[in-house]
């Protein structure tokens, strides 16, 4: 089973050498625990009001960000991608100041990061489940970094950090890297893989996923989501994105342009 191993780690105030290199070395690492299971049941709740009131009032984007819709497995309309999701939840809001998430700030080293709770897509969350005709159960290669060039900048180093709602143990599909490709040039960035194809890489490594825990890898590595095989509530999985960014502060508000990359994928 190609899962990546790891020691336990934990995120306190401050990240450990030890925790330094692996990050150095992977490009990616995975905290246990971060989150109680009390807390992820909130977060949960907020995110299903925010969808239910989104989806009542007709709301299509966010500070020009488009949102991604789709069904359950009822049918039901559902919101599978949301944005800025901070800016309409005082708990989540308050869970982008936790104190542990500034410590994967020199993760960034020798750049200066700061969470970008009103920058790129700001708090993503991303909502997958496997229906009959659904759309979004599974996300083909890509590195999150490209999309600097859209906005016209030049590609500034991110990470993007992943707390997850739902147990996703290897064999349920969820998050695929390839280990140290943040060490890629430029050209590699661009053209070591075809963007938003789906085929296994021999080299790709995987996780054993509980809730509550939390991954952060480099906007550089090639990353990928693997398709569940189980249709419904077996195939669900949550995840909430933090960008730590660095480079010019660039916030978004609601009259900002939605960029051209949302009409491509």
């Amino acid at each position: 089973m190609p899962v990546l191993n790891s020691p336990a780690f934990y995120l306190n105030s401050e990240l450990t050498k030890e925790q330094l290199n692996f990050f150095e070395k992977n490009g990616v690492i995975l905290f246990r625990n971060f989150l109680s299971k009390e807390a992820v049941s909130t977060i949960i709740s907020e995110v299903n009001r925010i969808d239910k009131e989104w989806i009542e009032e007709g709301r299509t984007k966010v500070n020009g960000i488009l949102l991604k819709f789709g069904v359950d497995e009822q049918g039901n309309k559902l919101i599978q991608r949301f944005c800025f999701l901070s800016l309409f939840s005082p708990f989540l809001h308050e869970l982008l100041h936790d104190q542990r998430l500034q410590a994967l700030l020199p993760l960034l080293h020798p750049h200066e990061g700061r969470i970008g709770e009103n920058e790129k897509d700001g708090l993503v969350l991303n909502h997958y489940v496997r229906v009959p005709n659904g759309t979004f159960s599974k996300m083909g290669w890509h590195t999150d970094s490209p999309r600097d060039w859209f906005l016209g900048q030049r590609i500034m180093p991110m990470l993007n950090v992943g707390i997850h709602l739902d147990d996703c143990p290897y064999e349920n599909g969820g998050l695929r890297v390839l280990p140290g490709t943040h060490k890629q040039n430029i050209f590699g960035l661009m053209f070591g893989k075809r963007y938003y194809t789906h085929n296994p890489d021999k080299n790709e490594m995987g996780f054993n996923i509980q809730a509550g825990d939390l991954t952060a890898h480099d906007g550089r590595i090639w990353h990928r989501v693997q398709q569940s095989p189980h249709f419904g509530e077996r195939s669900r999985r949550r995840v909430l994105y933090i960008p730590i960014v660095t480079g010019k502060f660039a916030p978004k508000h609601e009259k900002s342009r939605t960029p051209i990359y949302h009409y491509f994928k």
